[in-house]
């Protein structure tokens, strides 16, 4: 079985990231986009990434356009519009694929049991969010639906950091 830090993904530059580099880090990955009725999540996800970013937490954000074409912005202008407009920190990626044959291999490890060994959960929209462990395994997820502030969300996160 792999971990998260087994992968590698681009960054909003285009130059590659080891996600090796994030051992020993419990992170929070997401799908964002800009236009969104979710949108405003960036804010939320800013919130809970100021209160933990000192705990050995961080959030790894992945611009995706294949829901109803809601990233339409490319490269800098990702970063730039969460900035200006949601005051974003945290790390924001270059825009990638998350579902169907044309996902990342990063998104296909979190998305199918067979390979993170632990659950199937397809993004079904922008702003689904997995939560991983220091060691890089897949903990759990939550919807789109799902505030990154919400009790239970801080609640894993505090137990995963605690580990």
């Amino acid at each position: 079985m792999s971990s998260v830090h087994n992968f590698s993904v681009n960054e909003i530059d285009g130059t590659k990231k080891d996600l090796a580099d994030y051992k020993g880090k419990v992170l929070l990955i997401v799908n964002t986009a800009s236009r969104c009725g979710f949108t405003k999540q960036f804010a939320d996800l800013e919130k809970l990434y100021q209160d933990y970013k000192d705990k050995d937490f961080e959030i790894l954000g992945f611009p995706c356009n294949q829901f109803k074409q809601q990233e339409p912005l490319k490269g800098n202008e990702i970063t730039e519009f969460c900035s200006v407009n949601y005051g974003v920190t945290f790390k924001i990626f270059d825009k990638v694929d998350v579902k169907g044959e044309t996902a990342i291999p990063l998104y296909q490890y979190l998305s199918k049991k067979s390979l993170n060994g632990k659950f199937n959960s397809t993004p079904l929209w922008n702003f689904h969010k997995y939560l991983v462990d220091k060691n890089g395994n897949v903990q759990d997820y939550y919807l789109m639906l799902t505030n990154p502030n919400a009790k239970k969300v801080r609640k894993a996160i505090d137990k995963f950091l605690a580990l």
